[in-house]
C-alpha cells in the first residue's frame, strides 16, 4: 500500500474514533440528562404539598384569617399561615392523599418538558460540540459563545414550556377546586374534557404568554449578569462555580410576579370558584391581571413561604392591626 494510501486510511480511522467517542459523549449525556429529570421527579414528589399550597396562595385563596402579630420594627401588622400551616390545612380537609392534587399532571408536564428539551439540545447539536470554555478563549470568541449558549436556552426553554403548558394549566385548575370543593377537573382526562368544553384549544394555553416571557427574562437576566460577573469581578474559578446558581435565584425573584399572574390567568373565567368572583375578578387579559394584582399590591403572593403578611386592607384599633376585609369579620 502506498504512503498516499496509508494517510489516507489511517484519517479516516481517526475520524471514525472521533465520531465513535462524539456518538459516545452524547449518549452519555443523555444518559446524565435523563437520570437528572429522575432525581427532579423524586424532589418534586417530596416537595409537592408545598407547591400546592404555594398554588393556592397565588391565585388568592388564603382560608385561614390572619393573626394579629407585629414586625421586627414594633409595628402592629397581619400575619398569616406559613407554607407548614397552610399545608397542614389542606391536609385536615382533604387527608394526606389530598396535598398530592395535581401531581400527576404535573408529572406528565415535567416529561413533556424533558422530551421536548431534549430533542430540541439534539436537533441544535446536531454538530460536534465545541469544547472551549469561555474562560480559554479571547473577548470576542467568548462574547460568541456566550451569545450562542443563551440562544440555545431561549429556544430550549420556550419549545419546553409551549409542549408541557397543557399540562401546567391541568395542574392549576385540579388544585384550584379545593377553593370550591369542586370535583369538574377530577383525573387527567376529565379535566381535559372540561378545558376543551369551556374554551376550546385556547384553554389549554391560558396563562402561557406571562409564563414564558417570565422565564425569558428571567433566564436573559440570570445570563448577563453571571456573564459580567464571571468576565469583569470574579476571578477564582471557585466563585465563578456559586454566580450561576447565585444569578439565578436573584432572575426568579425579579421575575416572580409573572409566575403568579400565568397561574391567576389559568383559572380565570372557568367554572371554578377559585376563577370566579368574589375570590378573583374577570380579566380580559393577563395585562388587565397584571394591574389589577399591582394595585392591590398582589404581584409577590406566595414569595415568601415562611414570614407571610397580609397586605390588604386593615385598620390600626388600641395598636392592633384589624383587617378591615369582610372576609375576615369574625377576627373583629
Amino acid at each position: 500500500m502506498s504512503e498516499e494510501n496509508l494517510n489516507r486510511f489511517y484519517s479516516k480511522l481517526d475520524d471514525e474514533e472521533s465520531d465513535i467517542n462524539y456518538k459516545h459523549n452524547m449518549s452519555k449525556q443523555k444518559g446524565n440528562s435523563w437520570s437528572n429529570y429522575a432525581v427532579r421527579i423524586l424532589v418534586s414528589t417530596a416537595s409537592h404539598p408545598l407547591e400546592y399550597a404555594k398554588v393556592l396562595i397565588q391565585i388568592g385563596y388564603e382560608p385561614i384569617a390572619p393573626r394579629p402579630t407585629t414586625t421586627l420594627f414594633g409595628k402592629p401588622a397581619l400575619k398569616l399561615p406559613n407554607i407548614f400551616e397552610y399545608v397542614r390545612y389542606i391536609k385536615s380537609v382533604d387527608g394526606f392523599m389530598g396535598c398530592y392534587r395535581g401531581f400527576v399532571p404535573k408529572v406528565c408536564g415535567n416529561l413533556a418538558s424533558a422530551f421536548a428539551s431534549q430533542k430540541v439540545i439534539e436537533h441544535m447539536e446536531s454538530g460536534k460540540e465545541d469544547d472551549e470554555e469561555l474562560g480559554e478563549v479571547d473577548e470576542d470568541k467568548k462574547t460568541e459563545l456566550f451569545l450562542k449558549s443563551v440562544k440555545k436556552d431561549l429556544v430550549t426553554r420556550a419549545a419546553a414550556i409551549v409542549v408541557s403548558h397543557p399540562f401546567h394549566v391541568v395542574t392549576i385548575r385540579i388544585m384550584a377546586e379545593f377553593v370550591g370543593g369542586e370535583s369538574t377537573y377530577s383525573g387527567v382526562s376529565a379535566a381535559v374534557v372540561q378545558i376543551y368544553k369551556e374554551s376550546g384549544v385556547k384553554g389549554f394555553f391560558s396563562g402561557l404568554v406571562p409564563r414564558i416571557l417570565g422565564d425569558v427574562f428571567s433566564l436573559l437576566l440570570a445570563s448577563a449578569l453571571a456573564y459580567v460577573f464571571n468576565s469583569y469581578i470574579f476571578e477564582d474559578k471557585e466563585l465563578q462555580m456559586y454566580t450561576s446558581a447565585t444569578m439565578s435565584f436573584i432572575a426568579s425573584a425579579v421575575t416572580y410576579p409573572f409566575q403568579v399572574v400565568s397561574n391567576c390567568m389559568a383559572v380565570s373565567g372557568t367554572s371554578l370558584a377559585a376563577g370566579s368572583p368574589p375570590n378573583m375578578p374577570y380579566y380580559n387579559s393577563w395585562l388587565d391581571c397584571w394591574s389589577d394584582l399591582s394595585r392591590r399590591n398582589q404581584l409577590k403572593r406566595g414569595s415568601s413561604l415562611l414570614i407571610r403578611y397580609y397586605v390588604g386592607p386593615q385598620l390600626i384599633i388600641g395598636g392592633r392591626a384589624i383587617p378591615s376585609d369582610r372576609s375576615y369579620d369574625s377576627l373583629k
